[in-house]
């Protein structure tokens, strides 16, 4: 059985077949790669690795990790993780700031929190000794 198109919808089919625009945008093609990455690990993802580090998840957790996966999202991996910090610093600044976020992330906000939402941790941010006095 043959469907009749009329002339709009035949319009219309012509221009989709002879349509050869790609994406040609690296910053969109890459923000769509960050996109397809984040979507692959879900809240089951969050879960398991918070019962490995001994964290009892809550909606404070959550929102960090939800900030982190969108700083993500938009920048792509940070460079550093003081960049991240200070984001992080100001988004939650009404909450307690830099307190409040070690408060939730013994480990530190930024590693502890890249873990758990699944992200490259920068380089430097594992290092123990950085930041103290010995």
């Amino acid at each position: 059985m043959m469907t009749q198109l009329n002339d709009e919808q035949l319009k219309e089919l012509v221009a989709w077949m002879f349509d050869k625009s790609v994406d040609t945008d690296i910053d969109s093609q890459a923000r769509t790669h960050r996109k397809q990455l984040l979507d692959g690990q879900g809240m089951r993802h969050v879960r398991e690795i918070a019962a490995i580090e001994g964290i009892e998840l809550t909606s404070q957790h959550l929102g960090v990790v939800e900030s982190l996966r969108d700083y993500y999202l938009e920048i792509g991996e940070a460079v550093s993780g003081r960049d991240l910090e200070n984001m992080l610093n100001e988004t939650f600044t009404g909450h307690g700031g830099r307190k409040y976020l070690w408060q939730l992330f013994p480990g530190g906000p930024v590693t502890q929190g890249l873990r758990l939402a699944g992200l490259p941790v920068p380089p430097h941010c594992g290092d123990r000794g950085f930041g103290t006095v010995r």
